[in-house]
């Protein structure tokens, strides 16, 4: 199931990551788990930011995906559904019946 995927990192938090060097090995890791069909990195309400698009290919990949951010930076994940316009129109199809 296409996934969007918003992690929020504390400043202070991530400050320390950055020194420590914690915050790349987290996204280099997760980048190659998940191998995302996009990836932004920017800020959201004062905190570090990044959102990926990837192929939750199963729920049980969620602790795997997500412990990582929670233990080592003390993030907050979010994940949620996400379609692409053909899956909208497709759905509109569905719902018009």
């Amino acid at each position: 199931m296409r996934t969007l995927a918003r992690v929020s990192i504390d400043t202070s938090v991530g400050n320390d990551a950055i020194k420590n060097g914690a915050l790349g090995k987290v996204i280099e890791s997760t980048m190659a788990m998940i191998k995302p069909e996009a990836a932004f990195f920017t800020t959201n309400a004062g905190k570090r930011c990044a959102y990926f698009v990837f192929d939750l290919k199963d729920v049980s990949d969620i602790p795997m995906i997500c412990e990582p951010w929670f233990q080592e930076l003390g993030a907050e994940v979010e994940l949620s559904p996400a379609m692409a316009p053909g899956d909208v129109a497709a759905g509109l199809q569905k719902a018009a019946r």
